[in-house]
């Protein structure tokens, strides 16, 4: 109980920060909505998929090869840092400089012809945060979760504040509407033309300021590159790499591809890119399971690392995962049932709220992206991390093979379900050849149940109706009740240990 206790605090100081600052991060997307029409947005949504692909290959698994050297192996850790930053500091450049230098090709080849200047902020964006990755692991493998979250939550606030300056604050200046002493000085850098363009820019600037920040509070570090030293590194990342391409893919893909899949037409009044902008608005909306699924990656994954050598390890692996299971599944009804709001809060517009049907379906696979960082500890800790590319190669398999057969007939669902079936199928993989190597006593029927039960409630409560607004919101959020008193009726011995350790 009491390392649970630990990983709970952990999570929760990772989770309040990110909380905090994706919610303020969030509340930028009314700003978009407004500001924005929405072929920006599809554009937004479709270069971050793209940032989201390559970040992967800038990084290529050291992130995770940095815990395994850096706490299992009996290495010098300042020369693991070393050596890993080191490689990472090479590689991000050399990949940054080829970016920079094809970014007129890139331009057209992806429908971007004439803004070669985007996909040079995204070589900047990438670079910056490769080199940054390292750091930042190691605030979180010394159990520094303050600094790490202070430091993250400040990465968000210059962007948004970069963001609400560009995108609002000049644009009013701009057209005489405020502040007019300023806007001599204003036309100077303002382009009225630019619309999420002002969303990259902010994010560069952002993540530039992190770089003296970050890596004071991470320290210093000799810049030296033993190759022999670093071969069995790269033995344990490449798989690890070509699992995050995967992994990418099946997180991202979806919107990066779905202007592209779906037929011209399809929604009334409606272009491919601007239903991608719809889409992808709406699949911010899951970024309440992702928050949390975020928090706990931050915080579990070293503190799995370091509890490797305990013989009980199984044990406290299995009721980890249990407590997962139960705390988003709960989530993932109190999120839906609750939808009406958040997108009048958030989307703003009706067409946007008119799409966020398929959000229950995105908060259940991201439940099981969770479940599946979980399970993957097992390939991590037994270094057969071969088996990373095998499950995330079937996942990517899954995500296109679903969206190419079923966006083109039911359009968002299909989107929507691809993300579902992608990491439900790669967790149950993952868990069947995990218990082969490495058992681990996970309480399979019980999470099978909660995880079923919180889907038929989620969705009862999203479409359950009423005149009257305020008995709608109660009848809707009594969803949870049943949720509630199966945990009670399943999970009683756990709850009275829990409340007598806390008298």
């Amino acid at each position: 109980m009491g390392q649970l206790k630990k990983l709970a605090g952990q999570t929760a100081i990772y989770g309040i920060s990110s909380i905090l600052g994706r919610t303020i991060n969030f509340l930028l997307l009314p700003l978009y909505i407004v500001y924005l029409d929405k072929e920006a947005l599809g554009s937004f949504t479709n270069i971050y998929a793209l940032i989201a692909f390559l970040n992967v290959l800038f990084t290529y698994g050291m992130e995770t090869t940095f815990f395994r050297f850096y706490t299992g192996k009996g290495l010098e850790q300042k020369k693991v840092y070393a050596q890993v930053q080191s490689l990472l500091l090479i590689s991000s450049l050399s990949l940054g400089s080829i970016i920079f230098i094809t970014a007129e090709q890139l331009s057209i080849w992806l429908d971007y012809e004439g803004k070669a200047y985007l996909f040079r902020w995204v070589a900047g964006i990438l670079t910056i945060d490769a080199i940054l990755a390292v750091p930042y692991a190691k605030l979180r493998v010394e159990n520094k979760a303050l600094q790490f979250a202070l430091s993250k939550l400040s990465n968000i606030l210059l962007n948004v504040g970069f963001n609400i300056l560009l995108i609002a604050v000049s644009y009013h200046i701009w057209n005489g509407d405020y502040w007019t002493g300023l806007q001599e000085f204003v036309n100077s850098y303002y382009h009225p033309d630019w619309g999420f363009e002002y969303i990259l820019l902010s994010n560069l600037i952002a993540n530039a300021l992190m770089i003296p920040i970050l890596l004071y509070l991470s320290g210093t570090f000799r810049f030296q590159l033993d190759f022999a030293f670093l071969k069995p590194m790269w033995k344990y990342s490449i798989p690890l790499l070509f699992m995050g391409l995967a992994g990418v893919t099946n997180e991202v893909f979806s919107r990066w591809l779905f202007e592209y899949v779906i037929p011209d037409g399809f929604y009334s009044g409606l272009t491919a890119r601007e239903a991608g902008g719809l889409f992808g608005a709406n699949f911010r909306l899951a970024i309440f399971m992702s928050l949390i699924i975020q928090a706990f990656k931050f915080a579990a994954e070293p503190f799995f690392f370091n509890q490797a050598a305990d013989r009980n390890s199984p044990e406290l692996f299995a009721k980890v995962m249990h407590a997962f299971v139960i705390f988003c599944s709960s989530l993932m009804i109190v999120v839906s049932v609750n939808l009406d709001l958040i997108g009048k809060v958030i989307l703003v517009e009706q067409a946007y709220m008119d799409v966020m049907y398929i959000v229950p379906v995105l908060l259940l696979g991201y439940l099981f992206l969770g479940i599946y960082f979980n399970l993957s500890i097992w390939f991590k800790l037994t270094d057969h991390t071969k088996y990373s590319f095998y499950f995330t190669l079937l996942g990517a398999a899954i995500t296109i093979t679903t969206i190419l057969i079923l966006v083109p007939k039911i359009g968002y669902m299909g989107a929507a379900l691809s993300t579902l079936f992608c990491y439900l199928i790669m967790s149950v993989a993952c868990y069947l050849y995990g218990q082969k190597f490495f058992p681990i006593p996970y309480q399979t029927g019980k999470a099978i149940l909660y995880i079923l039960t919180a889907t038929v409630l989620s969705y009862a409560g999203f479409y359950l109706e009423s005149d009257y607004a305020v008995l709608q919101f109660i009848f809707r959020n009594l969803m949870a009740v049943p949720f509630l008193i199966l945990i009670l009726l399943l999970e009683k011995e756990q709850v009275t240990i829990f409340l007598r350790n806390k008298k």
